[in-house]
């Protein structure tokens, strides 16, 4: 069974169609949309700010969702996939962004729609990431536009997690 539990009276609160795997951690003042998807070790601690994650979006295995107290709140748009043991914290993720497997994302930083963040790289504190482009390294730096093909895969993916989680239903 999953662990979600309430925080100063703010208790998770998700979508419909959505699937939390039987050993992640959902706590605090978090808001998931239609369809999401909270996989296998992944924990979204709404504990000391807000977390909000759009509509068709998947947090993966080992994935660490957390904020900022009084600085910065977590937001997650629409059809994003965090990769396996990334960790967002107290940023902006755009629609159609893909946050390679242990990436990690720093407080304020924002990135627009369409990015990919390669696997392994960080995005430093405050740092813009520009719609369309890949980003890698540490600290990550802007590499190239995304190809059509990349692009495909961010339109691809979320769909993909919303047929594998109904696998588990």
């Amino acid at each position: 069974m999953p662990v979600i539990l309430p925080v100063l009276d703010k208790s998770p609160v998700w979508g419909d169609n959505s699937f939390i795997a039987p050993n992640a951690t959902i706590v605090g003042d978090v808001t998931m949309g239609n369809n999401c998807s909270v996989w296998f070790n992944a924990v979204i601690r709404g504990d000391v700010n807000s977390i909000t994650i759009g509509n068709d979006s998947n947090i993966q295995d080992g994935a660490v969702i957390h904020a900022t107290y009084q600085k910065a709140a977590t937001y997650i748009g629409n059809r994003v996939s965090v990769g396996h043991n990334a960790i967002v914290h107290g940023c902006t993720l755009r629609d159609h962004v893909l946050v390679g497997m242990g990436a990690i994302v720093m407080d304020d930083a924002v990135v627009e729609e369409y990015c990919i963040i390669a696997a392994g790289s960080v995005i430093l504190e405050r740092t813009v990431c520009e719609s369309g482009y890949l980003y890698a390294g540490v600290p990550a730096k802007k590499i190239k536009p995304i190809t059509e093909e990349q692009r495909a895969l961010l339109n691809k993916l979320p769909d993909n997690y919303i047929m594998y989680s109904g696998w588990f239903r």
